[in-house]
């Protein structure tokens, strides 16, 4: 595969783009802290295996699934959204990008349209994006509370994008469904000290700068 094949990119962001899976990681737990270790040794194994999920359902799930309590109401789940927000913007505004990443959006972004769809609210995302000088790069962004999914396909309407001529890279089996869902190429990131969780017959890389050089050709 190369750049002229390719009539689109969608990226996820963290952990494709920016090193801050464990930001988003390392903040779940300590909103869960006070409820004990098992809980949130639970609670990250849940994030980490259902990356690109919104916070929002990842905060459901917890409450029933993992405290036995009765379901969040919208309140209490604005509540936790707004206190993870605090726990990861400035992080994540200063985590440092996936190796060859920069290398790869400066080369891509007059050769091919480029996108984000993620699991972080919009806004937020919107702001980390404006912070990190990235926003020019991208046509549009996309984050919770759509789908992956329903993401994906919304771009590809708008942008009148032929779904075989695209491709998504991600991080996440959600990221891998909702490329599939839509008929849109996948590429994996998995790095040494992640499980890979993709089918077999999904292509992985490790990080941009390993990239085979036919990405790079035009």
């Amino acid at each position: 595969m190369n750049l002229h094949d390719l009539d689109a990119i969608i990226f996820d962001f963290d952990g494709v783009l920016v090193e801050s899976v464990d930001i988003k990681t390392q903040a779940f737990a300590a909103l869960y802290a006070d409820h004990g270790e098992k809980v949130v040794a639970q609670v990250e194994d849940y994030h980490l295996r259902h990356g690109g999920v919104s916070r929002f359902d990842k905060f459901r799930y917890f409450q029933i699934e993992i405290l036995g309590r009765p379901p969040l109401d919208d309140r209490e789940v604005s509540d936790l959204a707004g206190r993870f927000s605090k726990l990861v913007v400035e992080r994540v505004v200063s985590a440092p990008m996936v190796a060859g990443a920069q290398k790869f959006l400066d080369h891509c972004r007059d050769r091919v349209p480029l996108f984000i769809v993620s699991g972080t609210p919009t806004s937020e995302l919107d702001e980390i994006l404006e912070r990190r000088k990235l926003r020019q790069y991208f046509e549009g962004i996309r984050g919770s509370p759509g789908t992956k999914a329903e993401n994906i396909s919304e771009l590809l309407l708008e942008h009148d994008i032929n779904a075989s001529r695209c491709v998504m890279i991600g991080d996440a089996t959600a990221d891998y469904e909702g490329a599939r869902s839509n008929c849109v190429k996948f590429l994996g990131r998995v790095t040494e000290n992640n499980e890979n969780l993709f089918p077999d017959e999904v292509i992985t890389f490790e990080d941009f700068s390993r990239l085979p050089e036919t990405w790079y050709q035009t």
